[in-house]
């Protein structure tokens, strides 16, 4: 292809993406509204799993603090009954000694237990209020969703027709030529990687192009740069589009008649 038939292809190829562009601006927030809510969602069930893991180790402290309740009792009547048959003091100091030790271990693991209950109250309050706000965001992603399949539906088939119009012109373009279209393209705000030269400007950025690089770009015997904004320079006339040119009259100069005097 010739450096015209390039410039050529890459303008078509602009117009049908920015076509794609608006098609897709149709859209508006809609797709990034639906991902946050996916997020989001996603994140309150993550909280909503660490709350009911809280939960259930906290049940199984209890129920551990319970059995050792229990197992201390035992331990305090068996030596409550070893006391009757002690047989020097020295014993009895010991079973006492233990008697006072189990006991004081019903009263920590009876405390352990009521924070644990509190614990537990707490973020079952907690894992309501999680529960009651992920079915919000639900039905709130649900409509979005809907929204956006709605529209999606109505543009779906003109897109799916432009794109593989696109992907027409870019099995025309040399491949280099083609990422670094794509490339100024992503990096531009109105996503032009070509513009035409409008009243000496660029169409892109609107800076000043001297005359020289004009007359480069009409002549079509290189692929030619904005210096300001990096986007690929075409000739108007070459991407079919016509510039109204405005002919300015000068003013008409106004004729002063004198009058003969007379002899």
């Amino acid at each position: 292809m010739t450096v015209e038939e390039r410039l050529k292809t890459l303008y078509q190829l602009q117009t049908t993406l920015s076509q794609i562009d608006e098609k897709r601006a149709l859209r508006g927030e809609l797709p990034l509204e639906v991902e946050d809510l996916e997020n989001e969602v996603e994140g309150l069930n993550v909280r909503l799993d660490r709350i009911v893991q809280e939960i259930n180790d906290l049940t199984s402290a209890v129920s551990q603090r319970t059995a050792d309740i229990e197992e201390a009792k035992a331990s305090v009547e068996r030596y409550k009954k070893q006391l009757d048959d002690v047989r020097n003091n020295r014993e009895y100091d010991t079973l006492t000694k233990e008697i006072e030790f189990q006991t004081l271990e019903i009263e920590l693991c009876s405390r352990k237990i009521r924070e644990a209950q509190q614990r537990i109250r707490e973020r079952e309050l907690d894992r309501d209020k999680v529960e009651d706000l992920i079915n919000d965001r639900e039905r709130d992603l649900d409509d979005k969703r809907g929204e956006l399949e709605e529209i999606m539906q109505e543009t779906r088939e003109e897109e799916d027709i432009l794109k593989a119009k696109a992907r027409d012109y870019e099995s025309k373009i040399e491949s280099r030529l083609l990422q670094s279209f794509k490339r100024i393209r992503k990096n531009a705000r109105n996503g032009l990687g070509i513009v035409y030269v409008q009243r000496d400007a660029c169409g892109g950025c609107f800076n000043k192009i001297p005359p020289q690089r004009q007359l480069d770009v009409k002549t079509h015997k290189k692929i030619i740069v904005c210096e300001h904004c990096g986007r690929i320079l075409i000739d108007p006339e070459l991407a079919g589009v016509k510039i109204e040119t405005t002919v300015t009259e000068k003013p008409k100069r106004k004729t002063v008649r004198r009058k003969k005097t007379e002899e």
